[in-house]
């Protein structure tokens, strides 16, 4: 339980992968942390293939008090990428210099968030242009690491991107 105590935000909103959800909020309260998911508002979201989850809004959360953001991909990101409070969410916490984590479409967000610039990442490939418009330095492998930007392409890629996310938060 090496994670007691750290709080973890996971993005969500109708149509998110439920994989990219699910995988990270069970692996990370094995390992001890507090998983919030959060989306626009409270209320429940429904997933790609049916799955609901309950979920709070960023709104009334403090960025300050976590310490990563995962963002599954699915076409949340799409949806996410509209609402200026989670926008503004990741930002904060990248821009603290915690942990923000995408998986598939989750760049989306992260180029709203104009957290991208200069940055080497991956993504779905269908969104590559989209990151690359943003000034990113897409590369094609299953995660990608780049100071405290981590991501990843596709469900297959899950057991590499959370290693690497536990990894880092093991280490700060």
């Amino acid at each position: 339980m090496w994670l007691q105590d750290r709080k973890v935000l996971i993005t969500v909103a109708d149509g998110f992968d439920e994989r990219e959800l699910y995988y990270p909020y069970y692996r990370l309260q094995e390992a001890g942390a507090d998983v919030i998911l959060a989306g626009a508002q409270k209320t429940t979201y429904t997933g790609k293939k049916g799955y609901v989850v309950e979920a709070t809004s960023v709104g009334p959360q403090n960025p300050e008090e976590f310490e990563a953001v995962i963002i599954p991909g699915g076409f949340a990101p799409d949806k996410l990428r509209v609402i200026p409070a989670m926008v503004s969410f990741v930002k904060d916490v990248f821009d603290n210099g915690k942990l923000v984590a995408a998986i598939c479409h989750g760049g989306w967000l992260l180029a709203e968030a104009r957290i991208v610039t200069g940055l080497r990442l991956t993504s779905y490939p269908s969104i590559r242009t989209d990151l690359e418009n943003a000034g990113a330095q897409w590369v094609d492998k299953p995660v990608v690491v780049d100071g405290n930007l981590i991501t990843s392409r596709v469900p297959d890629d899950l057991p590499y991107f959370m290693r690497e996310i536990l990894v880092f938060m093991e280490s700060q």
